[in-house]
């Protein structure tokens, strides 16, 4: 289903302020979130190109989401695609801090960004990308703040497990930005739950 006009803002929006936030992320150089580290843990033992990977693995996580009733969208895609596209760009125009205070600096900077962009995107009920779909895919009965703790924790242990580093900015999102997120949500007043009833979407 195509979402209204209110809501494909919030989906663009959500998506390319996401992927600031994650260029900020990674241009701390203080380690990179827990999901990411899993696909670089399984690049570095395969081979395989980290963009290849990077879409196997979304397809598994969004397939394991689905058999949880987390029913990708239109969003799903963007998400990827667009997140993506806002890295690769904002990466360009960034540069890593020589000295380590500024890059805590950037790192604590981004957190923010991250949980508006996460908590607009999926406010946006279009779809939701496969770290935050295998989150949501159990809330309930566990608190969406914890289960996406959950999947950027066992994101980074896998990873680091397969020869991925990690460090600060890692630990940092594992156990601040599901709480993060869940706040920001609850500041805007917009649901991380993903409907598929078109009524609820009509009357929203």
């Amino acid at each position: 289903m195509i979402p209204s006009p209110r809501r494909t803002a919030m989906l663009l929006v959500g998506c390319v302020v996401l992927g600031t936030g994650v260029a900020m992320l990674l241009a701390a150089d203080l380690g990179s979130d827990g999901y990411s580290t899993l696909v670089n843990g399984l690049a570095l033992t395969t081979g395989a190109a980290f963009w290849i990977v990077n879409l196997v693995v979304g397809a598994v996580f969004v397939t394991m989401a689905m058999l949880r009733k987390v029913i990708p969208g239109i969003g799903t895609v963007v998400q990827v695609v667009l997140v993506g596209v806002v890295v690769d760009v904002a990466l360009g125009l960034m540069a890593t801090p020589d000295d380590v205070l500024w890059r805590i600096v950037l790192l604590v900077a981004a957190f923010p960004v991250l949980a508006i962009g996460i908590a607009l995107y999926l406010g946006s009920h279009s779809g939701a990308g496969p770290a935050e779909a295998a989150a949501l895919a159990w809330d309930p009965p566990v608190a969406f703040r914890w289960t996406y703790s959950v999947v950027q924790g066992g994101g980074a242990l896998g990873g680091w497990l397969l020869g991925a580093t990690v460090g600060a900015g890692t630990l940092a999102v594992i156990l601040l930005l599901g709480p993060a997120v869940d706040l920001t949500a609850r500041m805007m007043r917009v649901d991380l739950h993903q409907t598929t009833d078109p009524e609820h979407e009509e009357a929203a």
